[in-house]
């Protein structure tokens, strides 16, 4: 029987694994189940106790998990930097917001805002942030969050509003059918979010996870995580 690597992961990197599993279950004989979400919600998954051999969180939760002795110190890699962006449905024309003036045009002309859990998605925390520093927080009518980036998008991109608007990390909007990167958050609000992987501590298939690591951070995977988003 094919033994199962089992993952934990921010959104940003479901993409990207998508994009090796069929060759890596191949090569190794073995099956990757994967569990992507909020960061901070994968955090709590691991120390409830579920099966986990690869970790891939932001790099401040990794070092915390290092810490805690819940993850393998040498085995931690970087896979790369993500920023984060404001997404429109599919076909709709581009709007910009290279500005602080021109996203807060574009949020206060949405009749719906899609973006991830303020609470544990590090994109979603951030977003919140940047709707109060704007003066756009104080109507939650038109706030839709969601339990991570994926699902938001995935939401926006069936929205019946065709103005809607939805932000969240780019690797989470260009893998997502329906919707469409139009810009990145303007200076003073930009996020680059640092993902880093590493082998689980209670790891049950700790020379998998190394190989799978090794290959999400390999050179040779450079223009593989630049199409998924990495930088």
């Amino acid at each position: 029987m094919a033994k199962t690597l089992d993952i934990l992961s921010g959104g940003a990197a479901q993409g990207l694994v998508g994009r090796v599993q069929a060759d890596f279950e191949r090569t190794h004989d073995c099956r990757i189940a994967g569990t992507f979400g909020a960061v901070g919600l994968m955090k709590e998954k691991l120390v409830a106790g579920d099966p986990c051999d690869v970790l891939v969180l932001s790099d401040a939760l990794i070092k915390g998990l290092v810490a805690e002795g819940r993850a393998d110190a040498s085995s931690v890699r970087p896979i790369g930097g993500v920023k984060t962006g404001i997404a429109l449905k599919q076909g709709r024309q581009a709007v910009p917001v290279r500005n602080v003036d021109e996203l807060r045009a574009l949020l206060e002309s949405a009749p719906a805002i899609y973006f991830p859990d303020p609470v544990k998605a590090t994109a979603g925390i951030h977003f919140l942030k940047v709707l109060q520093a704007l003066g756009l927080a104080g109507d939650p009518s038109r706030l839709r969050t969601f339990p991570n980036g994926a699902t938001a998008m995935a939401a926006l991109a069936q929205a019946p509003e065709a103005d809607a608007v939805g932000c969240t990390q780019v690797t989470e909007i260009l893998i997502t059918e329906g919707v469409q990167l139009t810009g990145l958050l303007p200076a003073p609000h930009e996020l680059t979010t640092i993902y880093t992987a590493a082998v689980a501590s209670d790891a049950r298939e700790p020379e998998l996870a190394r190989a799978l690591i090794a290959e999400l951070s390999s050179p040779e995977a450079l223009q593989v995580r630049r199409a998924c988003g990495f930088e």
